[in-house]
């Protein structure tokens, strides 16, 4: 029986699901991680995966990795994705985000101006057992905590809240209705206003200039960082090598002809938005496109940032068209439905949000190669705002890491059956004492992991550069 019709059992007939699997993979099972004898050599994961991005950035990638364990970490989800399908599997699936470390949780806006916090990347989204984004999540709190000083005491009741109030939030849509749970959302003032009583004076007013500040990450602060004038027009803003403008990037005939791609591709995408959206895309022209270096994971797809105008030079928006290809959690026998990857990396964000990017969309388009490749188009900033790690204290990033579980929860219970992971789940704290003893043996992994890179550098065998 498919995920699907699972759905269409009853509410006890789904609990019994749930509490089969627990027959079936213990809950304290979790705890384990031993790396199997025929474990790939984690640097040969990423140089694979490097083999299709362009190779002058593929340096920057392995420089931006070298920098710490963390770092790392986020730019091996391939390796964490083969090391989590060989760990026993509930069967219990849902959609995933497929990276959900902590930095990819954050503010975002939704189309009706509302500042949400909710799951952001979806570059490896694709639908598998619910337990592997919470353990990626998992691990990366103790890995970012460990940068920052904590005690192993601290470090485990950081994934011990963050793991309860995912099993809390998960019991409770299980109770919910279908479109409760559909209409379920983070709003950030009402957050704030709940927290306001358990922070002091000093956070509350961190937190105050936090959403501040992410309401003024819109448009037209994009433009004033990222374009000036040349000749009376509006360019964007040379950085290299992390954004290089086309005009400095291909020579004449060469940089017609991509800049002729991508004016087609913003056409093209155009007819997977709405019908409003589209409408209002369609008042916008591009004006100038760039090449832009992103993330960490990410650093060597093509992406590029494209200016469009509006009703005048005060009217900005910024498109981001990044290159999407095969999830890390793709089986090699079984890619999945999608036969477009951009589509994947759509349908995921529209599963698990509770409010996407409006001029959220996908295209493919033939490369000056030769080569097909697919895209997704978003809007490049809009009242964004990213969540600071190294700053973080262990009280912090406790409630933090509560905020993460209870999102990831909402977004999983949109497309898993949230009856029977709530069921597997229980009441009791047996998933969240788990989880912590493998986030920790996680974390000695990813500390090695990073090491043979390291190694990997200083052998010669990669080429680590700084951007």
């Amino acid at each position: 029986m498919s995920d699907a019709e699972c759905t269409h059992l009853t509410p006890q007939e789904r609990a019994a699901r749930g509490r089969d699997a627990r027959k079936r993979v213990p809950r304290s099972r979790h705890a384990e991680f031993t790396p199997a004898a025929d474990r790939p050599d984690p640097v040969a994961v990423v140089e694979r995966q490097s083999a299709s991005r362009l190779p002058e950035l593929v340096p920057i990638r392995y420089g931006r990795m070298l920098e710490s364990p963390f770092r790392f970490f986020r730019g091996a989800a391939a390796v964490m994705a083969g090391d989590l399908a060989g760990l026993p599997s509930t069967g219990l699936r849902a959609q995933l985000c497929g990276d959900a470390h902590l930095l990819n949780f954050r503010l975002l806006a939704s189309p009706e101006r509302h500042l949400m916090f909710d799951v952001n990347d979806f570059d490896e989204t694709l639908p598998g057992p619910w337990e592997w984004d919470v353990k990626r999540l998992s691990a990366s709190l103790v890995v970012a905590g460990r940068a920052n000083g904590f005690s192993g005491r601290e470090r485990a009741q950081v994934v011990r809240d963050t793991v309860r109030a995912y099993r809390e939030a998960m019991d409770g849509f299980a109770g919910m209705r279908n479109l409760d749970v559909w209409y379920a959302r983070i709003d950030a003032d009402e957050l704030y206003g709940v927290l306001g009583g358990e922070l002091d004076k000093r956070a509350r007013r961190r937190v105050s200039r936090t959403l501040a500040k992410a309401r003024t990450r819109d448009h037209l602060q994009a433009l004033e960082r990222l374009a000036h004038t040349v000749k009376g027009e509006l360019r964007i803003t040379p950085d290299p090598p992390l954004v290089v403008p086309l005009g400095d990037l291909l020579p004449g005939v060469e940089r017609e002809r991509l800049e002729q791609q991508l004016r087609e591709l913003v056409d093209r995408y155009a007819l997977t938005l709405q019908a409003d959206r589209r409408a209002l895309l369609a008042q916008y022209r591009v004006v100038d496109m760039a090449r832009k270096t992103v993330g960490v994971g990410s650093v060597g797809t093509r992406c590029w940032i494209l200016l469009l105008l509006g009703r005048d030079d005060a009217d900005p928006l910024f498109l981001q068209a990044k290159e999407a290809q095969e999830s890390v959690l793709a089986p090699p026998e079984d890619p999945g439905p999608h036969t477009n990857q951009g589509e994947r990396v759509v349908t995921g964000q529209r599963l698990m949000q509770a409010a996407g990017d409006m001029f959220l969309g996908w295209e493919r388009v033939e490369g000056l190669d030769g080569r097909q490749r697919d895209f997704y188009l978003r809007q490049l900033r809009d009242w964004k705002a990213i969540p600071q790690a190294d700053t973080m204290t262990p009280d912090v990033m406790r409630r933090f890491g509560r905020l993460c579980g209870a999102t990831l929860a909402r977004a999983h219970a949109r497309s898993g059956d949230r009856i029977a992971i709530a069921a597997y789940l229980g009441r009791s704290d047996a998933f969240d004492l788990a989880l912590a003893r493998f986030a920790e043996s996680y974390a000695d992994q990813n500390e090695r992991d990073h090491r043979a890179l390291a190694e990997a550098v200083r052998g010669g065998r990669v080429t680590a550069a700084s951007a």
